[in-house]
């Protein structure tokens, strides 16, 4: 996505609508770390004209308050009605051990979204790692 170490929702957000019509009509979205807070704000508040197989959401920031980085136009409503409804089936990842995404924040969407699948780890960190043979899995499953 554009402007990686100075991003903008607003910037993603037409960078994201442009490449939304090149993809097929069925698809799966897999978002990382501000990309996985992108898609959450994204499918939350948008209509989508694609059908989403499954969302993949992985060290999903939630908000400011347990956040050492300020989500600027990131900022959720925290309405993740759409998400539910538009989103195929979600699926969050979290680390105990990660140090950038706090796990507080895997707690509160798995509050606030408990239709969504949610996987736990204790020895990931922030997922920056060259393989993810769970993600892999949890896709073929749906596909």
């Amino acid at each position: 996505m554009p402007c990686e170490q100075n991003a903008k929702y607003s910037e993603w957000k037409i960078f994201f609508e442009k490449i939304m019509p090149l993809l097929n009509n069925e698809i799966f979205l897999v978002g990382h770390s501000l990309g996985a807070i992108f898609l959450t704000k994204y499918l939350s508040e948008n209509k989508v004209n694609k059908k989403v197989i499954g969302t993949f959401l992985i060290a999903t920031p939630y908000d400011d308050k347990t956040n050492p980085e300020p989500l600027g136009d990131f900022k959720l409503k925290y309405d993740f009605t759409k998400l539910v409804e538009q989103g195929g089936r979600a699926h969050f990842y979290q680390s105990t051990d990660d140090k950038v995404v706090p796990y507080e924040d895997f707690l509160k969407y798995k509050e606030k979204v408990p239709e969504a699948k949610y996987i736990e780890f204790t020895d990931r960190g922030h997922f920056n790692q060259e393989e993810f043979p769970e993600l892999v899995e949890d896709i073929k499953k749906i596909f």
